[in-house]
């Protein structure tokens, strides 16, 4: 009878004994990622963007990380480093949108390759077999 009495609120779903709370400034997962600590993409993209004193041509320029990265991986490649090559190739989709398969064809005309080749493989050489007409009658 006293016990009840001596709780502050009712205990129950929801409402754990005070003696089993999280004390006041204690964390519920007190081995978590620490305040400001930074994730990996985060870390990486920081690092990158540092910038560095490279000597080109007997000046010195600040230029960053990354730039001295791509800088070193494009000289590898000119050198003839099939390595360097692939990575670059790899990487230039990503940077120069021109250099994508399919920049050289409009929407359309890849449109048409794609439905030229499916009535091919259908056994429908004639183009207007696969076209949608209205007619009025």
């Amino acid at each position: 009878m006293s016990a009840r009495r001596d709780a502050p609120y009712d205990v129950g779903f929801g409402k754990p004994p005070a003696a089993s709370q999280f004390k006041p400034g204690q964390s519920g997962n007190p081995k978590d990622r620490p305040k400001g600590a930074l994730n990996l993409a985060t870390t990486i993209r920081k690092s990158l963007r540092e910038r560095i004193t490279v000597v080109e041509n007997g000046k010195r320029r600040q230029i960053s990380k990354l730039e001295a990265a791509i800088t070193q991986l494009v000289n590898r490649a000119v050198k003839g480093d099939a390595r360097a090559i692939q990575q670059l190739l790899g990487l230039a989709p990503l940077f120069d949108s021109d250099t994508g398969p399919a920049s050289s064809l409009s929407g359309s005309d890849v449109d048409r390759g794609v439905m030229a080749g499916i009535l091919k493989r259908l056994g429908c050489d004639d183009p207007s077999v696969g076209s949608t007409r209205v007619s009025k009658e």
